[in-house]
């Protein structure tokens, strides 16, 4: 039937050498070397910029809630929804001022105010899924160990992560000239 190359998309300057095949060191090289193109590329475009941002501003708020969490919890003796509650809210706040400031490119000529409010609707929504998810991790491993709102909480925090940066960009970012001229 034919060489291996009749298996790789035509056009690639690698299938077209002989003894050019996905075994062979330069193969791998070339594949890694063109892998590596894609992600830079990806990380110094304005989308791979801002999941960078974000991502710092993430881990940076998760710290504190995950902090104020336990503080709350294991030294105040608050239910985990109340701790957890209080200490989204806290960290809401933090992401909201440093989101605005490093992460997105907000609309400076927007009503502040308006900016604001359509940030804490989506935030609430963020903790009903927070405390959604929090909840019913407890519900499950609570029985073998009575402190799993600390392993539970990491996934609790990476599902709304994903809410987050999906919510934001769509409402709180600027939007270009043509969006603009569209939404009118």
């Amino acid at each position: 039937e034919g060489s291996g190359a009749d298996h790789f998309p035509a056009g690639r300057d690698c299938v077209k050498q002989p003894g050019f095949h996905p075994g062979n060191p330069q193969y791998i090289r070339k594949s890694v070397s063109e892998g590596q193109a894609v992600i830079d590329r990806f990380f110094k475009s304005k989308l791979g910029q801002q999941i960078l941002k974000f991502g710092v501003v993430g881990f940076l708020c998760f710290f504190i809630e995950f902090g104020l969490l336990i503080l709350l919890k294991e030294l105040f003796h608050l239910p985990v929804i109340g701790a957890n509650t209080a200490a989204f809210t806290v960290s809401a706040i933090v992401n909201y001022i440093l989101s605005i400031a490093f992460v997105f490119d907000a609309d400076k000529n927007a009503n502040q105010g308006k900016q604001f409010v359509v940030f804490f609707v989506l935030a609430v929504g963020g903790l009903i899924i927070n405390n959604i998810v929090l909840r019913l991790g407890t519900l499950i491993l609570d029985p073998f160990w009575s402190r799993s709102y600390i392993v539970v909480k990491p996934f609790a925090t990476g599902v709304v992560m994903v809410y987050n940066f999906i919510t934001r960009k769509l409402f709180i970012e600027r939007k270009s000239g043509k969006e603009q001229d569209r939404d009118k």
